[in-house]
């Protein structure tokens, strides 16, 4: 088995350094009978964000597509013809746990499983207010089965992302659309908690209606 971890980056100096130190920290909680390595899909970077990769020993490929679809498809596309079977995707904002690919191990181990649609948690509510955490919170389900789909915490089979057509060229919701995909062919799917990762809470968005519009949103409601 060989994992792909595929990260879409655009502009996100403040941040891979933390997010790449997580994923080598995950990769080195697998046995040694699993191979996995992290590919930085660098899309229209203009600060030091290639830099940091390079200093990190990390893989990349450039684009410049400044559509998130697009980026991750051309991720996931590469990872696969280099032989990985198995893509878990996260974002450059985020930090993934120690044991987000040992869980994903795990879900594949015991029962059928073609994805994974894992949770993320808020990083830090200091700059919102209470009111911005409390509607939050009562939204979210942290649970087995929840029903949260987050491009930040989603894995699925090489295979069976190849059978759907992948990630679809889209600005935002290229991964709402690309479940939709897995349910409609009938390919089996694990809605776990125990995939986790932690996420940026800055309300400066990347996509326009990404999880950073959503927090702002919901901020600006709650302000009114």
């Amino acid at each position: 088995m060989k994992i792909g971890i595929v990260i879409p980056a655009h502009n996100e100096a403040l941040t891979i350094t933390n997010c790449l130190a997580s994923v080598q920290t995950a990769i080195e909680q697998l046995p040694s009978t699993i191979a996995a390595y992290p590919l930085v899909v660098l899309d229209s970077c203009t600060d030091d964000t290639l830099a940091l990769v390079k200093a990190a020993g990390v893989d990349y490929i450039c684009c410049d597509y400044q559509c998130v679809g697009r980026v991750r498809d051309m991720g996931i596309r590469h990872a696969i013809t280099h032989g990985a079977t198995w893509l878990a995707c996260t974002d450059a904002d985020s930090i993934v746990t120690t044991d987000w690919l040992v869980q994903q191990i795990e879900h594949i181990t015991h029962q059928p499983t073609d994805m994974i649609c894992g949770v993320v948690s808020v990083d830090s509510w200091a700059h919102l207010t209470p009111q911005t955490r409390e509607s939050y919170i009562t939204h979210y389900q942290d649970i087995m089965g929840h029903r949260h789909i987050h491009g930040a915490n989603l894995s699925f089979s090489g295979e069976a992302y190849l059978a759907v057509g992948g990630f679809a060229s889209l600005s935002c919701y290229e991964d709402v659309d690309l479940v939709k995909k897995f349910e409609t062919k009938g390919y089996a799917i694990a809605w776990s908690n125990r995939v986790r990762v932690i996420t940026s809470s800055r309300l400066e968005a990347r996509a326009t209606e990404g999880f950073a519009a959503f927090l702002a949103n919901l901020e600006k409601s709650n302000l009114q």
